[in-house]
């Protein structure tokens, strides 16, 4: 048994509460998990893990030996980063939360270019709009576009998004360009659901952040399906520039109640809590922050 692999491996168990996570992962057979813990359990004679057919729990042994390995792998990765760091290659796998829209229009081209410049590194990338626990899902780096940061993500801002909201030419004929948010009420919107708050948008009235309802009978949690139900004539949408600009050049719909913008959102990269941030992900770091620095 390599006890560095061993104290890894329950680590990650222990953080995602379960075998089979860790195990798709890892991209290994379940067993292989549960033969690693045994081991390491059988190695310190101490019970690590309460294992019932429905969750893991730690024991008082378990929760304390987690704490240390922990601060040991930490100093690990601080040591061996520190050796790539002067060595200058940096290497390794890096496994990014990606949002969907952004991440294929805006970022897959950065993300290319580091590949590229970067042939000792693995990038693995997950596109979802599901705000990710980046330390149970095993992810390094998560990029998030964002006004509602949670408290204790441990973040880096690379830059902003505006919103716009937008409507078709033929949709705006027929039933009129509301002069003021309130006017959006007896509008048929299309509605982001995936917002924590998809039942009003946010305006500046006056200097003053508020909030207006919106009502519409077609929902989606991507933006670019409800852009391209604006551009039909299908209603009025309110979306980020890097999904409008497209629609917004061919004329396919308008920006409306300019005067009222929202305030912009953030571009955050949010890195794990609880570990020692290896040379890697920081050269992938300083790399998006550079692409994505306004000009």
């Amino acid at each position: 048994m390599d006890k560095l692999d061993a104290m890894q491996i329950f680590v990650r168990v222990a953080e995602a509460g379960s075998f089979t996570a860790v195990a798709d992962q890892l991209q290994v057979a379940r067993s292989a998990i549960t033969r690693q813990i045994a081991a390491l359990e059988k190695h310190l004679r101490v019970k690590l893990i309460t294992r019932s057919t429905r969750s893991l729990t730690l024991t008082p042994a378990g929760s304390a030996y987690l704490e240390k390995c922990r601060v040991i792998l930490n100093m690990v990765d601080a040591a061996e980063s520190s050796l790539d760091e002067e060595k200058a290659v940096p290497r390794g796998r890096i496994r990014l939360g990606l949002p969907i829209s952004f991440g294929l229009e805006r970022l897959m081209p950065a993300l290319l270019a580091f590949a590229k410049a970067q042939p000792h590194i693995e990038l693995m990338m997950d596109f979802s709009d599901q705000r990710a626990n980046l330390i149970e899902e095993g992810i390094d780096l998560s990029i998030r576009i964002t006004a509602d940061l949670q408290p204790g993500d441990i973040v880096r801002q690379l830059g902003q998004v505006r919103l716009l909201t937008l409507a078709s030419p033929a949709y705006l004929s027929e039933h009129g360009e509301p002069s003021h948010p309130e006017s959006l009420a007896h509008h048929e919107c299309l509605v982001y659901s995936m917002s924590m708050n998809s039942a009003t948008w946010p305006y500046r009235v006056a200097g003053q952040l508020q909030q207006f309802p919106v009502r519409g009978r077609i929902r989606a949690n991507n933006g670019l399906a409800l852009t391209r139900a604006a551009a039909q004539g299908m209603g009025i949408t309110l979306q980020p520039d890097f999904i409008a600009e497209p629609y917004l050049a061919r004329g396919e719909v308008l920006e409306l109640l300019h005067d009222f913008a929202p305030p912009p959102l953030g571009i955050y990269a949010v890195l794990p809590s609880n570990r020692y941030i290896p040379h890697r992900v920081n050269v992938l770091l300083e790399h998006l922050a550079a692409f994505l620095r306004p000009v």
